[in-house]
């Protein structure tokens, strides 16, 4: 499962849902500009673009769930099962890379959304495992920055990069499906609306009768879809970073809400915000009622070796990059 939502207020904010039923080994991942960043089949990357993101981390690789260069682009991969379809080989002319290495190459190369574009539009994904004991996830991808967001999906019909003027991306069906669903909704307000009964049946939020509630990825783009179409906050940036969590949890999953069909809880494991100007990974685990923050800095971007922080523990500290608390005077 899961929901990315991308909310630009001046600059971009956003925010991801890692809904799952189990434990990825979560942690917080920079790669800075000088890590090798080694492909299967499309080479290595001796320099380029760093990133701060959430990711796994095996044999010292980032495995990227989501992230965000220094140039502001983020992107984030999501579930997508049988309807993710990775070829053997890439056609000929085409960059060829495996789903774990197309958030760090994306990000590594790409300064902003149009370059990402270009590379995807050239790009398909083939069915190589990062190792034998770590399976292929199915995926689709959402890439944004101040200007907008795109979707990447490789299906049988083949990989296709798709406009995504709603800012929004969760799981199945593919996205064309979304973006048509979507609009049986248009209507709703945040607005109220009155009708000539008796007013003690009225209550605030009526404007948005019939907006979905349930967990299913159908609903959850639809009510994303309208939080981020009615949101309002002020100028601050933690004002914009508080108000894309808050979006994020009205479609988040409590623990029993959704059980998966092997009997496992579906949980909303971690919500997380990029504040993408400033790089700033901002994170709330499940357990945890305190927010952290992770900044890439330029002695981390400058690195040479993948700097990893452990989250584990909910509140934390890193005397290097990390503050235990959200409402930072300086931001």
């Amino acid at each position: 499962m899961c929901t990315v939502i991308s909310f630009v207020r001046d600059t971009l904010y956003f925010g991801r849902n890692m809904d799952i039923d189990y434990d990825f080994g979560y942690k917080i991942a920079v790669t800075p500009r000088d890590y090798l960043l080694k492909t299967k089949e499309s080479g290595t990357l001796l320099r380029h673009y760093a990133m701060i993101g959430g990711a796994a981390v095996a044999d010292d690789y980032p495995l990227y769930a989501e992230a965000c260069n220094e140039k502001g682009l983020c992107m984030a991969g999501l579930n997508f099962p049988f309807n993710a379809l990775y070829k053997e080989n890439a056609e000929k002319g085409k960059k060829s890379l495996a789903p774990y290495e197309l958030i760090p190459y994306v990000l590594a190369t790409c300064a902003d959304l149009e370059e990402a574009r270009s590379l995807l539009e050239n790009t398909e994904i083939t069915d190589k495992p990062f190792r034998r004991d770590l399976p292929l996830v199915p995926l689709h991808w959402i890439v944004s920055d101040k200007s907008g967001s795109i979707v990447f999906e490789q299906t049988k019909s083949g990989a296709k990069v798709y406009d995504d003027p709603l800012c929004v991306l969760t799981n199945n069906p593919p996205f064309p499906f979304h973006t048509q669903n979507v609009r049986q909704y248009e209507r709703l307000s945040s607005e109220n609306f009155y009708a000539r009964v008796d007013e003690s049946m009225f209550c605030e939020g009526m404007g948005a009768i019939g907006l979905p509630g349930d967990m299913s990825s159908y609903s959850r783009f639809v009510k994303a879809e309208y939080c981020l179409r009615n949101a309002v906050c002020g100028n601050d940036p933690r004002e914009k970073i508080a108000q894309t969590f808050r979006m994020l949890e009205s479609v988040a999953m409590p623990r029993g809400s959704v059980v998966t069909q092997n009997g496992r809880e579906d949980v909303t494991t971690y919500s997380c915000v990029i504040d993408a100007e400033r790089k700033a990974y901002c994170f709330r685990t499940y357990d945890g009622f305190a927010c952290g923050r992770a900044v890439m800095t330029e002695k981390l971007a400058s690195g040479e070796s993948l700097a990893v922080y452990d989250v584990s523990g909910g509140d934390f500290f890193d005397a290097v990059c990390l503050t235990t608390r959200f409402c930072d005077d300086k931001l």
